[in-house]
């Protein structure tokens, strides 16, 4: 009798685990017809950005508004912990998409930097680049600051501890051959550092954010400053040890005080998707997402161009996104 008993109970769990496998999320036969001529309404798309007042989570609500009027996508937008949380999202399953630093997905590709105390992340791929994150090096207009080689032998405040400014910093003082030892270092926030340079605290500061920064725009009213540029010589260098930093121009007048063009680097703010998603899901995404680029109401759209997709990209991309632009001309 507890053998027939057993027997049942077994039988009922295993119709019951097909049941609700059956009334799940997954997309139906006729749901994968839908994906296919553009309509992603079947499928709910977890996205991991970045603080909830700053640009990555404001920029995502209105890729997230538009691509649900345009395909119907649900892509449900988290706050989080920005690039280095997101990756560890995407690995841990908890979102299926984010928007991260192309040198941050570096580093975790590679097992580097940032990542050098987790290892190599290949559970994820490149959707595309959505606009420059600009590395920004501060000084005052009195300081006598003209060049990085300059930096050395002051007190320069290079981000957080263990951010990804930090790491821009090392990189960018490198390729001057100055190190950390070189100058004397300060851990500080964007805001913090700001305030330490109005008040005489530190010389410079390095900020990686898109421009105009709001921390600098209020700085330059009401203290006299100079963006450092980064000649084209030792440009070439970084690029060279570091594929993923593309050349930026910050225009003249982008702060009070800069009167003329500034060159320096930039590195993207880019969308990275799970390899567990789909590849007619991922060409869908991408195709919306940027055939649809000139209506989304953000300033940052107008940098989501083809060319600007694809470039200074070091992790592959996935196989809907690659088939996107491919069919489109941007990569061959």
């Amino acid at each position: 009798m507890k053998k027939k008993l057993a027997l049942i109970l077994s039988l009922i769990l295993v119709f019951a685990t097909l049941f609700l496998t059956a009334c799940g999320d997954k997309p139906t036969p006729d749901a994968d017809s839908n994906i296919a001529s553009g309509d992603l309404s079947t499928i709910k798309i977890n996205v991991g950005t970045g603080g909830s007042t700053g640009t990555y989570y404001g920029f995502c609500n209105v890729i997230s508004s538009l691509l649900k009027e345009k395909t119907g996508a649900n892509l449900m937008i988290q706050s989080s912990g920005a690039s280095k949380a997101n990756i560890l999202g995407v690995d841990d399953g908890e979102v299926d998409m984010a928007i991260v630093q192309n040198d941050v997905m570096d580093y975790a590709y590679n097992g580097t930097s940032l990542f050098s105390d987790v290892g190599a992340i290949k559970s994820f791929s490149t959707l595309g680049a959505a606009y420059a994150e600009v590395c920004q090096i501060v000084a005052k207009a009195d300081s006598g600051i003209k060049t990085v080689a300059d930096l050395k032998g002051k007190k320069v405040s290079v981000g957080d501890s263990g951010s990804g400014v930090e790491f821009n910093a090392q990189q960018i003082l490198g390729a001057y051959g100055i190190t950390f030892d070189d100058i004397n270092k300060q851990n500080l926030s964007f805001q913090a550092s700001a305030d330490a340079l109005k008040d005489g605290k530190i010389d410079a500061f390095f900020c990686t954010a898109g421009a105009p920064t709001v921390a600098i725009t209020d700085l330059a009213t009401t203290t006299g400053i100079v963006l450092v540029e980064i000649d084209a010589e030792h440009l070439a260098n970084l690029q060279k040890d570091y594929g993923f930093y593309a050349s930026y121009t910050v225009p003249a007048g982008t702060y009070k005080g800069i009167d003329a063009d500034v060159t320096t680097v930039a590195v993207k703010a880019t969308f990275i998707v799970s390899n567990e998603l789909d590849e007619e899901t991922v060409y869908q995404l991408t195709k919306a997402m940027y055939e649809n680029a000139g209506e989304y109401a953000h300033e940052k759209a107008s940098e989501m161009t083809l060319e600007y997709a694809v470039s200074s990209i070091s992790v592959p991309f996935h196989p809907g996104a690659e088939r996107y632009f491919k069919e489109v001309g941007a990569i061959s």
